[in-house]
């Protein structure tokens, strides 16, 4: 009976956390509704855990993806989470970050005579608005890749498979997990040009304005996980072999 009241009156404890609204979008598997539509994924059980430890409670809201910077400007969300990287944003945020790595890739079917960025020549290729392989292919400023025909953008990533699977286009553009999630639930025959288009770290970005010290404590909590081992479990949940996506160290 007393073990009944006190799991009861922890129960009442952790209700009264104050909640941090996390703005996201769906990005499997960092972040995807389950079978009961609730949040889930390898984002929602860090922040869970990460926020928690800190007297807070995580609340993720699924937002308009583009307007992310100004939701976290007006206070409409507490911060973005959701596999976002920080590679050319990191004076755009405060930043809880890098605490995983991630490695943007290009993909194309398995019966695809590309197998290099030089194969790319004049082909065509779908990537996501506001994403990094958008801002990479349209800037022209990286020379490893060549003139390419069309470059086709899109709100919802989900079009990005579908238009390769069906040949609509030559490759696609992304972080290499969200394509590896994509081909396990769909069983997609795709592969991956063998050299990353970006490696890249992934952060939690706080508006600038946000004088309420949540970044520093974030990051202090998000090294503490990675190195008692917790975050590598969290990730061995959804990935194999987590323990690569933690060599934040390594990057420059």
């Amino acid at each position: 009976m007393l073990s009944a009241s006190c799991g009861i009156h922890k129960e009442a404890e952790e209700a009264k956390l104050p909640k941090l609204t996390i703005g996201s979008d769906l990005y499997p598997p960092f972040i995807f509704l389950d079978t009961n539509g609730e949040p889930s994924g390898i984002d929602v059980d860090i922040a869970r855990q990460a926020f928690a430890s800190l007297g807070y409670e995580a609340e993720f809201e699924i937002i308009d993806w583009e307007k992310r910077k100004t939701l976290v400007e007006t206070g409409d969300i507490d911060c973005i989470w959701g596999c976002f990287s920080m590679s050319g944003r990191e004076s755009d945020y405060n930043w809880a970050g890098p605490y995983m790595v991630s490695r943007q890739m290009v993909a194309v079917n398995r019966s695809s005579d590309i197998y290099s960025f030089d194969d790319l020549k004049d082909k065509t290729v779908m990537v996501q608005t506001t994403s990094k392989p958008e801002e990479i292919f349209l800037s022209g400023k990286d020379k490893r890749i060549p003139h390419i025909e069309e470059i086709i953008s899109t709100e919802d990533r989900a079009v990005q498979y579908a238009a390769l699977g069906c040949g609509y286009v030559d490759a696609i553009a992304a972080h290499e997990t969200a394509i590896l999630q994509y081909m396990s639930d769909y069983n997609a025959d795709f592969r991956f040009i063998e050299e990353p288009l970006l490696v890249t770290g992934i952060g939690v970005a706080f508006s600038k304005e946000d004088d309420r010290g949540l970044s520093e404590a974030l990051n202090e909590e998000l090294k503490i996980m990675r190195e008692d081992g917790s975050m590598a479990e969290i990730i061995g949940r959804y990935l194999d072999n987590p323990d690569k996506y933690l060599e934040v160290d390594s990057l420059e």
